[in-house]
């Protein structure tokens, strides 16, 4: 590292010391903006609070026991090792001191020159964060593996129970949402009960479980063409989902939901509930001291910048960007790798003295699967469903992975559960009281 100087003096452009840049997040965003990085004459650090890379999209393969966690996580310092330039540092933000130049590890202090916050999203319950403990949502490894666990316990004790509502309950599985991560979840769910557990219990028959996607809105899938929509409804409805459009849940607790559609109430006994509705961003705006929008986002400048911070740049799910059409920007991974690398070529530029162009993302289009070979994939040029986009949607994903082995072993799990419909990791961990 170069000898650095104090953390308050002058545009870093003026000053002969190497500038400092730190990247909050380890993310898509983080990381493809500390890639960008690796040969430029700076001190580039990297802060996450987990030592790991997580390819969120394949969460829910983790919790439907698809995938084991190593599958889809890599080390950051293996990601980053070959960059003489790069450290990283295990960590939680507690602030960020604007005036100071500098980020708050607890008691800790970071000084930077450029900051780059990629911080990402966490689960969004409007209001009832009182939910969160019956509804887990899917951001995390460990939220991941607690589904897991959640979804086969259910089974488990169906098949030792002789009280036959009990049993309704527990092979009753909710939903929430009929985003991508829902519409996964509730074909991946599916057919893991009528495939893969179907032989394994005596007592009960896991091909009865119902599962309920529960959507607030008209379609699944919203951000697609109602087309590919309703090939996506159909999907599911073939797997046996049961779909409830234009339903809200009013209520959650430990033995169901309470929903609305319509101007009736209803309520569905389940204890097994999984929350894909929405998301809010970091906690960036509080640390920022700035304002956000209502899921938490915070506005930036053309290039990324936060308004009036020239040296501070906001990216990824954090990030309220709007597009070309005045919309702000799909939350989604090729989003945040953009932006990232965006922001690095604009801060080689400007150590280098050139100037960068505005920001432009270009969507390279949307892809969701719903269960074993059937997907739905719109690149507005062309606009695929069924096996054919399952295909490229696996290729996308195995090619998008992080590290030449996790390519591999998701290769060989989808390709052995798709001969012989197995799920390898099928483990409860954690408490089975």
């Amino acid at each position: 590292m170069g000898t650095h100087a104090d953390s308050s003096r002058g545009p870093v452009d003026a000053d002969p010391v190497r500038p400092r840049i730190v990247i909050l997040g380890g993310g898509f965003g983080g990381l493809s903006a500390a890639k960008g990085l690796r040969r430029v004459p700076a001190d580039v650090t990297v802060i996450d609070r987990h030592n790991y890379h997580l390819f969120q999209p394949l969460l829910y393969q983790v919790a439907t026991a698809g995938l084991s966690p190593a599958d889809i996580a890599y080390p950051i310092r293996s990601i980053v090792g070959g960059q003489a330039n790069t450290r990283v540092l295990l960590g939680r933000v507690t602030g960020i001191d604007r005036e100071g130049r500098c980020v708050l590890l607890g008691d800790r202090r970071i000084p930077y020159d450029y900051l780059v916050v990629a911080t990402g999203a966490r689960h969004a319950y409007f209001g009832h964060d009182e939910w969160e403990a019956v509804a887990p949502g899917l951001k995390k490894i460990e939220d991941a593996t607690d589904i897991r666990r959640r979804i086969l316990l259910a089974f488990e004790r169906a098949e030792t129970t002789e009280d036959e509502t009990q049993r309704r309950r527990l092979l009753t599985f909710v939903i929430v949402g009929g985003g991508p991560t829902g519409v996964e979840l509730a074909g991946a769910i599916a057919e893991l009960a009528h495939r893969a557990l179907a032989a394994d219990f005596r007592s009960i028959n896991p091909r009865e479980a119902r599962i309920i996607l529960v959507e607030a809105g008209a379609r699944v899938l919203p951000a697609m063409k109602p087309t590919l929509s309703d090939n996506a409804l159909r999907a599911l409805e073939k797997l046996g989902v049961e779909v409830r459009l234009g339903t809200m849940v009013t209520g959650c607790d430990a033995e169901g939901v309470d929903i609305r559609h319509g101007e009736g109430d209803d309520r569905i006994a389940s204890e097994c509930i999984i929350w894909a509705a929405g998301v809010a961003a970091s906690p960036a705006a509080k640390w920022l001291e700035v304002p956000a929008d209502r899921v938490g986002r915070v506005a930036v400048e053309a290039d990324l910048s936060l308004p009036g911070r020239p040296e501070i740049f906001v990216i990824g799910d954090t990030a309220l960007v709007l597009g070309r059409e005045g919309k702000p920007l799909p939350g989604i991974a090729p989003a945040a790798k953009q932006q990232g690398a965006y922001v690095a070529k604009l801060l080689r530029n400007r150590i280098a003295g050139k100037p960068t162009a505005p920001f432009r993302y270009r969507h390279r289009g949307d892809l969701a699967t719903i269960g074993r070979k059937s997907a739905v994939v719109d690149f507005g040029w062309i606009r695929l469903k069924g096996t054919l986009a399952w295909l490229l949607w696996s290729a996308a994903h195995i090619y998008f992975l992080i590290g030449f082995r996790n390519r591999l072993f998701v290769a060989l799990s989808w390709l052995w559960a798709y001969a012989t419909f197995h799920r390898g990791a099928r483990l409860i961990t954690g408490s089975t009281s």
